[in-house]
């Protein structure tokens, strides 16, 4: 069964999408930290991050520092986080989560935004790419 990952990469349900190749798609987490939280997943639906081919990996890793320098430089933050768990969703998906407070990084304190105001976050982030 394909993952929600899957779904939202074949355009089945939509994103606050920040950029896209032919091998990884960046876009916001509806269910965020903090304000600019984004995803990078692999379109290659794979369960876990060390199961990645060693360039696959590397090159996730590049698409997702380049979607965290534009980040950084459209929300205001005292750094850049990364993580990955993907016990949730089983496709490898990187988290880049500004932060500016501890407890922005422990996936237990949420924040919530408007439809619009997510589309003005994705356009700041794609603006800075």
């Amino acid at each position: 069964m394909a993952s929600i990952f899957t779904k939202i990469i074949n355009g089945e349900i939509p994103c606050y999408k920040i950029a896209e190749d032919n091998n990884f798609i960046a876009f916001l987490d509806v269910n965020p930290n903090a304000k600019g939280h984004t995803l990078c997943v692999p379109k290659q639906e794979i369960n876990k991050l060390f199961e990645m081919e060693d360039d696959h990996y590397l090159n996730l890793m590049k698409f997702s520092r380049t979607i965290a320098v534009a980040l950084e430089k459209a929300v205001s933050c005292k750094r850049i986080g990364m993580s990955v768990i993907g016990l949730e969703v089983p496709h490898v998906h990187v988290h880049l989560i500004p932060l500016n407070e501890i407890d922005e990084v422990r996936f237990q304190k949420k924040v919530s935004f408007t439809k619009e105001e997510f589309e003005e976050i994705a356009k700041n982030i794609k603006a800075n790419l």
